[in-house]
């Protein structure tokens, strides 16, 4: 089997140390890892599965005689928009974390456990989506398939590591009663909602994020989306209220059991004894977990879900790691 090549492009940031965390966890066929980040973090040595890796600075010259396969990218859209299409250039598969390429037609925005045949048709870069919109594809793509959904309703419970490192202190510090540095206002026995900036309509860009994305993965422009995003005093881990309209009927016994049966979920719905998915217990986890499941009496079909993932590492890195596992899959089928 063909052993490949691959970097970690913004090592050193929260997602890039997962990054490595989920590689050390996954039994990708590697014989060369290149650590990449900012001039500002190069010449640091990072410790990974027994070997010490000295930090490259990421310049436009990086991909010219590396032999690189794979690139997994976690080091801000800006970065991305300029770097991802040199290494393309230079024959390398780019794993995007930023939403610098997802609404972009040419590039595949994909979950493996949902669309990952769009990995086929990747002209050298494929988008990894935004971390809310992961754990929620999960979930709605067996039912999507089985009922196909009319409407969606997105209710977002957001942790602060989905605003990096700067979000994760502001919470530490805020808990101190320290004054905010990266929200506009403290996190600290708060909700903000307001994730990303606001647009002219309204919403913030983390939900038409959510509300496009949902659109793009399932490859159903049809779907009628909305989404209200909260950001609460969490370190990690994203929860989400979904409710789902669907064009048909259904059982719930028979929808419980789709979702128990489908890839990469985990139901937890006992709710004689109080078990529902949590953002604790799903921290340093790789799934996506469902519960709350109830009908929405209130319409002719129509559901309740409770959705929660660490947002991490599904929502991040073991998402992207996922897709390498994928794409090389797929190159060795070739």
């Amino acid at each position: 089997m063909k052993q490949y090549h691959v970097a970690v492009v913004g090592v050193t940031g929260m997602v890039g140390r997962t990054f490595l965390k989920v590689l050390e966890e996954s039994n990708l066929p590697v014989s060369k890892y290149t650590m990449f980040a900012s001039a500002r973090s190069a010449g640091s040595k990072i410790e990974f599965m027994g070997k010490e890796y000295v930090v490259q600075e990421l310049n436009e010259h990086s991909f010219d005689n590396e032999d690189i396969d794979i690139a997994l990218f976690s080091a801000g859209g800006s970065t991305s928009e300029k770097f991802a299409p040199i290494a393309a250039q230079h024959g390398v598969v780019v794993i995007d974390n930023s939403s610098a390429w997802r609404m972009d037609p040419e590039v595949p925005l994909v979950v493996p456990e949902v669309n990952p045949e769009d990995i086929l048709w990747n002209k050298g870069i494929i988008a990894n989506p935004n971390c809310s919109t992961i754990q929620a594809m999960v979930a709605l793509k067996p039912l999507h398939d089985k009922y196909k959904i009319k409407r969606v309703i997105y209710s977002t419970y957001q942790a602060v590591s989905g605003a990096g490192m700067a979000g994760y202190t502001d919470l530490e510090n805020g808990l101190k009663g320290e004054a905010p540095k990266k929200f506009p206002y403290p996190i600290a026995g708060n909700c903000l909602p307001h994730i990303d900036v606001f647009t002219e309509n309204g919403y913030t860009k983390e939900e038409i994020k959510m509300i496009k994305e949902t659109q793009k993965i399932l490859h159903d422009d049809s779907i009628r989306v909305t989404a209200t995003t909260v950001r609460v005093p969490v370190f990690n881990g994203h929860s989400e209220s979904i409710n789902l309209e669907f064009e048909k009927q259904f059982d719930l016994k028979e929808l419980r059991e789709v979702l128990e049966n489908a890839p990469g979920i985990v139901v937890q719905d006992d709710l004689e004894n109080q078990i529902y998915p949590m953002p604790i217990t799903a921290a340093g986890t790789n799934e996506t977990y469902v519960g709350r499941i109830r009908r929405d009496e209130s319409i002719e079909s129509g559901v309740n879900l409770w959705v929660v993932a660490d947002n991490i590492r599904k929502g991040a890195a073991a998402n992207a790691v996922q897709i390498a596992e994928r794409l090389i899959e797929y190159k060795n089928q070739d």
